[in-house]
């Protein structure tokens, strides 16, 4: 068996401007990836039915034989694997929303997704990342989902002394390490990835976990239920948020109640506003309804795509969706809607030239030990022009 994790249209739009550059269960909530997740609790490899401009970078398998397709945007848990290991060739798991994982082969994949499949109905309840602020809202039960599930057996790697341990919670992966720093695992565990550091002075309230290669700087201040990914490097404040990887908030400034994608850039003292004034209900831009959508939440701070950067000093305002590759810099707030590969700030915006962004994509990644292939620059050409019509400055 393997498992081919499935993009369906309006799940993928619900999720803009993430899931313009990856698939759904490409997303990071908790620890892992909801790819990540499946191919652990199932214990099997994972691939992807995507859109045609992401097959390339995220292929589908070209394995032959029976396997699991399974809803792209839906978290596993010991209860739902259970029941998808249990059904028979032919027979789809049901609930409320539609299917949720298929039991089928390669040469029936198409007609499964169309709905050639014996229904069984799942009774309980399915954790499902619908839009970008489930990501947040879910990321500390998903933390210490990830936790118990990548440490059970396992012995954590030393510490040093020099650090001071409130609660049982921390793992250590090997090659992890922190100096000086306060680890609270009272309110949620504490995950430390492969040689992830920990810099001097840094208060870290679980739960928390940090990618392979992460850094967290001197005097940092870690709230609860937060995920730095891997090789990202953070500073300052951070309470209730998720960094895919790869993306730098290595200064003092607040993020919170935020998602931000793969390759950002937070410039020095950048903050973003988490709460409205009047304490009223924070509007998310949609781009399903090219629209603003009322959340119901009174916090919610930041959603910033992949490769998008800003300035020292740039203020956001509650509620502001950041599209893929834009960059923002000036004084004053920008707008809480920034459209994909925009370039500017609260005075107005242009369109950031494709051929500029890919020279400064493939810098980004040099300084990271990375290369900006031909494969990553089809894939932000196609959003580029998929995005076209939402600039309209």
């Amino acid at each position: 068996m393997h498992i081919v994790l499935f993009d369906k249209a309006d799940w993928r739009q619900a999720l803009y401007p993430l899931t313009l550059t990856r698939p759904v269960a490409d997303l990071r909530v908790g620890i892992l990836t909801i790819a990540e997740k499946w191919g652990k609790w199932l214990n099997t490899p994972f691939s992807f039915l995507t859109p045609t401009y992401l097959s390339e970078k995220y292929p589908l398998t070209d394995d032959t034989g029976p396997l699991w397709l399974i809803r792209g945007n839906c978290c596993p848990d010991d209860r739902l694997c259970d029941t998808i290991a249990g059904l028979r060739p032919g027979e789809g798991l049901t609930d409320e929303d539609g299917w949720i994982a298929i039991h089928t082969d390669t040469t029936s994949l198409a007609a499964a997704v169309a709905g050639d499949y014996a229904p069984v109905r799942y009774p309980h309840p399915v954790t499902c990342i619908r839009h970008p602020e489930d990501i947040f809202l879910r990321n500390g039960a998903a933390i210490q989902a990830d936790f118990d599930l990548l440490t059970k057996g396992r012995m954590s790697a030393k510490l040093s002394d020099s650090n001071r341990f409130i609660g049982d919670q921390v793992f250590a992966e090997p090659g992890a390490t922190a100096e000086c720093a306060t680890f609270n695992s009272t309110t949620g565990p504490i995950y430390l990835g492969k040689n992830s550091e920990v810099w001097e002075g840094s208060l870290i309230r679980g739960a928390f976990a940090l990618g392979e290669g992460a850094q967290v700087k001197m005097g940092t201040r870690v709230y609860s239920n937060v995920t730095v990914g891997p090789q990202c490097r953070v500073g300052g404040e951070l309470n209730t948020c998720v960094i895919w990887g790869r993306s730098s908030k290595g200064h003092d400034g607040y993020l919170g109640s935020a998602v931000v994608g793969e390759w950002c850039n937070w410039g020095a003292d950048t903050n973003n506003s988490n709460m409205k004034n009047n304490y009223k209900p924070v509007r998310l831009y949609d781009y399903d309804r090219r629209d603003y959508r009322n959340t119901g939440l009174q916090f919610c701070g930041t959603i910033m795509a992949d490769h998008a950067k800003c300035a020292i000093n740039t203020a956001f305002n509650t509620g502001t969706v950041v599209g893929v590759a834009a960059s923002i810099f000036g004084a004053g707030m920008p707008p809480t809607y920034i459209p994909d590969f925009s370039w500017g700030g609260s005075e107005g915006f242009t369109t950031y030239d494709l051929d500029k962004m890919v020279e400064t994509a493939r810098l980004v990644y040099e300084r990271r030990d990375c290369t900006f292939d031909e494969k990553e620059q089809k894939l932000l050409t196609a959003v580029f022009e998929l995005t076209r019509e939402n600039r309209k400055f």
